[in-house]
């Protein structure tokens, strides 16, 4: 059953019970995250960026890997770049569920700017990769060591840069994070790490699903490796960020759900590292092809687009979403079109 060939209507049964627990895993995740936050005392910002997206990243992690240890690198490479546009979607949801103003003027701080910098960066670097020579020492792209090296060096930065000489306007709509005075729970910390961790593995566990059931998939059905990773794939990716996000909205955790979605993405940027260390037929950077390169460009201009937002801060725009949210809706749809067509 585990590593047997699965029938269509497994494989499509499989696929939707593990988003159906990534979706219920990340509802909790939200409320855990926001209290955790408080205690370590890290901030929303920079536990939901680095923790937080972390977890909700396992899935997406474990997809490309999967993939690329079966020997499917445009899959491994288009899960990992599409689920970075479809979570940045993930922001125009979210925003759906804070009417008052948008989501982008009410969440925007230091950390949140900082992180999209550091995402751009990661993106380049990818693009970088996969027009230059290939060359490989142990299997691995050099990329793949620049690519962990400059997120480990971002987020230290990041971490500890003092007092910036830019800072997000108060106004009236904006919810500065402030620690909660009382404890959200009677629960000790050290159950709450506990809980956080099962549920990691619940979504990692989601994650191998979803890869084996969009292997066969591919097999049986034939379609675009391109558009199963970054549509199919991708929008199981992002399911765990943006559930979180809408939950860490409806908690009032606005900071956090922005942080979420950024820092996952980062991280996601990653899981390419991950599936160059798998995949065993030389550098997946090199084994991307149109299509992947395209998602990855899109995925540049999505955060390009959600860093203006956040800049920008207008309060309300077009279709009550600003411009930013209908840009990003935009430029998904478009590249999906593209990539079905």
């Amino acid at each position: 059953m585990l590593t047997g060939a699965w029938s269509l209507e497994w494989s499509t049964g499989v696929f939707l019970v593990a988003a159906a627990v990534t979706v219920v895993c990340s509802v909790r995740l939200a409320t855990l995250g926001d209290i955790l936050a408080d205690r370590t005392g890290w901030g929303e910002a920079l536990f939901g960026a680095v923790l937080f997206g972390l977890i909700t990243s396992l899935s997406g992690i474990v997809m490309t890997a999967v993939s690329a240890a079966a020997d499917r690198p445009t899959l491994a490479y288009s899960n990992a770049v599409g689920g970075i546009a479809a979570q940045t979607l993930a922001v125009v949801v979210a925003d759906a569920f804070h009417r008052r103003v948008n989501l982008e003027h009410a969440a925007a701080s230091p950390s949140n700017l900082l992180f999209g910098c550091l995402l751009t960066g990661l993106l380049g670097v990818a693009l970088m990769a996969s027009f230059s020579p290939e060359v490989t020492l142990l299997g691995v792209h050099p990329a793949s060591i620049v690519l962990i090296a400059l997120y480990w060096g971002g987020v230290r930065l990041i971490r500890e840069h003092g007092e910036p000489m830019w800072r997000a306007v108060r106004t009236r709509e904006t919810l500065p994070d402030v620690p909660d005075e009382q404890p959200a729970t009677g629960r000790g910390t050290r159950a709450l790490w506990t809980e956080f961790a099962l549920i990691a593995v619940l979504v990692m566990a989601g994650g191998w699903a979803v890869a084996r059931a969009a292997e066969r998939l591919l097999d049986l059905t034939g379609m675009n490796a391109g558009f199963v990773g970054a549509v199919l794939m991708g929008v199981v990716n992002a399911l765990p960020e943006t559930v979180a996000a809408v939950a860490a909205v409806r908690r009032g955790a606005l900071t956090l759900a922005v942080a979420a979605i950024i820092g996952g993405n980062c991280l996601d940027v990653l899981n390419l590292a991950v599936g160059d260390l798998v995949f065993r037929g030389g550098s997946l950077f090199h084994a991307a092809g149109t299509s992947e390169l395209f998602l990855t460009s899109t995925a540049l201009v999505m955060t390009t687009v959600l860093l203006g937002g956040l800049l920008v801060r207008q309060k309300r725009g077009w279709w009550k979403l600003g411009f930013d949210g209908v840009l990003l809706t935009t430029v998904y749809l478009c590249s999906v079109a593209v990539l079905a067509f």
